[in-house]
């Protein structure tokens, strides 16, 4: 068990690193573009920015999914990293199948890397959602714009 910990921790502080990134880039970019474009009172253009958020979202939370991937081929748990890869998918959105099991040995990593997943979407989510709430408060008519 104490090796599960010591092997998954790392991992889990790297996508925590990971998601940090993206969800900083991703927030970032949103508020650049929505204060130098004046078009986000058009329904798809606030489509298209919530998607790109999204987007970018899923790409931190795959990315963390590849690095998980890599620490399960890395310690033998998996020979091909497809499989792997499938099998952290699985984990990460806390899916459990259970069409492909880790060995005893290694099982422990896998819930790890379900608890992880399930906090980094969280974390996508409120970014998500902090999306959302700024696009509806600024497409919402100011007291002063009223006759």
């Amino acid at each position: 068990m104490l090796l599960n910990l010591l092997t998954g921790i790392p991992v889990m502080l790297i996508c925590l690193l990971f998601q940090a990134i993206f969800v900083g880039i991703s927030l970032r970019q949103y508020i650049r573009f929505r204060r130098r474009h004046e078009v986000l009172d058009k329904p798809l253009w606030q489509i298209a920015l919530l998607a790109l958020v999204m987007l970018l979202a899923m790409l931190g939370n795959f990315l963390q999914m590849v690095a998980w991937a890599g620490l399960f081929v890395l310690v033998g748990e998996f020979s091909d990293f497809s499989t792997a890869l499938y099998h952290s998918g699985v984990n990460f959105a806390t899916l459990g199948y259970g069409d492909i099991v880790m060995s005893e040995r290694w099982r422990l990593l896998g819930a790890l890397e379900a608890a992880n997943g399930i906090l980094m979407f969280g974390v996508s989510t409120s970014m998500m959602t902090a999306a959302l709430t700024d696009l509806i408060r600024h497409g919402r008519p100011s007291p002063s714009d009223e006759p």
